[in-house]
């Protein structure tokens, strides 16, 4: 390719050398051959950036842009800017031009959201390396507000990085759903039979996890805001500080004690049941994820929460999405498989519903018949089970 522009470039000279001649040639016949070269200038021009931008892409996404800076972008400038008469020729190659542009434009302010998320990244992994280095773990559990003095808080970092860190916790909730809550689910199915079971365990499991952080959060930001109160001097004032300290923070949060409190309220909720001879426990994985992404989105202005579902209640397209095996006439929702994420009532992720007829009176005589169950498991003696046997709880 690079040959053939070569050897038209040396047509277009010779062809101008050839036939633009003032002494032979009438005005009207020069400019048309002047015309014509600038076409065919043009079309080999548009051929050199289209190989210019196959060549750029080879080096990834970013690669290559210090060269485009020094040495295509001064060269485009006089393009663009009006000469003193103020003519301008608005040809393909000046399109061309401004694509090229825009496109570069675009990877910078790419790079420039990466980079903001690699930071809040960053300073976080610092947080738990310092916290990984210290020699007294237990101390540290004990003590939860005493590193103040030793690990200083960014001022208005919260607020900074909300946007960034708003970003992460979406993609993160994703991709829980996509992976976590597979691998759940494949794991509860060597044990239940019923997918309607598989589905509720796991959606009260996320349920409960992001109550259960909540909660949590709520006495974190207590205790900070008590230890932080008496010494509160400025400029920002308490709430920003504490928002900041907790982001600064996070690795302080107990994730062990709400996944706890989680297995704990499974065990005695009514609409789900399991084996005498498996725990909840054995779902913990997913549960902790769900936590830790929970307790973050408390952190965000304004907070990420998960929409409130019911059984029986009217379908909402804007919230949900109807599973596979979905009676998709029906207008009442059977059960809930996944939370829809929201923000301030808003829907900013779907989730997952199964909607079926007659939904109403099935979520009623299969309420009444897993009380019944619940009942008889509970009298049942589960000490032999080995996953039991790991579970603790220190509640």
């Amino acid at each position: 390719n690079v040959n053939i522009l070569k050897r038209s470039i040396l047509v277009a000279h010779t062809d101008v050398l050839i036939h633009v001649n003032l002494q032979f040639n009438s005005c009207d016949q020069n400019l048309n051959r002047c015309c014509e070269i600038l076409e065919l200038s043009s079309e080999i021009q548009g051929q050199l950036f289209a190989i210019l931008n196959e060549t750029s892409r080879e080096g990834g996404q970013y690669a290559g842009v210090e060269t485009i800076k020094t040495r295509l972008l001064p060269w485009l400038v006089p393009y663009f800017s009006c000469s003193s008469s103020g003519r301008i020729f608005e040809t393909t190659l000046t399109q061309k031009k401004l694509d090229c542009l825009n496109d570069y434009e675009h990877q910078i302010q790419m790079l420039k959201d990466k980079i903001s998320i690699l930071d809040a990244e960053k300073s976080l992994l610092h947080s738990r390396l310092a916290r990984s280095r210290s020699p007294s773990p237990r101390h540290r559990e004990n003590k939860s507000l005493s590193p103040l003095p030793l690990r200083s808080c960014s001022p208005g970092r919260a607020r900074r990085t909300n946007a960034s860190r708003r970003a992460c916790l979406i993609t993160r909730f994703g991709d829980i759903y996509d992976h976590r809550r597979l691998d759940a689910e494949t794991f509860l199915k060597t044990y239940i039979s019923d997918m309607e079971m598989v589905h509720r365990i796991i959606y009260i499991a996320a349920v409960e996890s992001f109550h259960a952080a909540k909660m949590a959060y709520r006495q974190f930001k207590l205790r900070v805001t008590e230890t932080l109160s008496l010494g509160h001097t400025g400029p920002e004032s308490l709430e920003d500080t504490v928002l900041n300290y907790i982001v600064d923070h996070e690795d302080l949060y107990d994730v062990q004690a709400s996944v706890n409190e989680v297995i704990r309220s499974m065990n005695i909720n009514p609409k789900i049941s399991f084996p005498s001879e498996i725990d909840f426990i054995v779902i913990s994985t997913l549960i902790r994820e769900l936590c830790r992404v929970a307790f973050s989105m408390q952190t965000l202005v304004p907070p990420l929460d998960i929409a409130f579902g019911i059984d029986g209640e009217l379908f909402s397209e804007t919230k949900y999405h109807r599973s596979f095996d979905s009676d998709f006439t029906a207008a009442l929702v059977a059960y809930h498989v996944w939370p829809a994420l929201m923000e301030n009532d808003i829907v900013i992720v779907k989730g997952e519903a199964v909607t079926k007829k007659g939904a109403l009176w099935s979520c009623r005589s299969r309420s009444r018949s897993r009380n019944t169950n619940r009942t008889q498991s509970c009298r049942r003696s589960r000490s032999t089970s080995p996953l039991l046997a790991h579970h603790v709880s220190p509640s």
